[in-house]
């Protein structure tokens, strides 16, 4: 369990588990979000948000872990792109601890 930042302050913060970053790794939703700018602002959450969407609205998706990614991160309350900043830190920093022999 991690809990990232989601306000420059400190004051809010978002509760990520291994099967948030499991589900994000999976649909790999992190993966040509950012512009080649490198910033992440609130352009950049409204496509991931959109995106996550679509991917609920098709009949073939029946994934629960995807619905509790969107519940408990995507669109929860504080998420903004400060947060979204910090869960592509976070992400990646769990990645890079993971080889390709581990289940992710």
């Amino acid at each position: 369990m991690a809990t990232i930042q989601a306000n420059q302050s400190g004051t809010r913060t978002i509760e990520i588990n291994e099967e948030h970053l499991k589900t994000i790794n999976r649909y790999r939703l992190l993966g040509d979000l950012i512009d080649s700018n490198g910033y992440v602002d609130e352009q950049v959450l409204e496509k991931l948000k959109l995106n996550v969407r679509s991917l609920l609205e098709s009949d073939s998706n029946k994934d629960h872990s995807l619905l509790d990614l969107c519940l408990d991160v995507i669109y929860h309350p504080n998420m903004k792109a400060f947060g979204l900043q910090k869960l592509v830190e976070t992400f990646v920093e769990w990645k890079e601890r993971y080889t390709d022999t581990d289940s992710l």
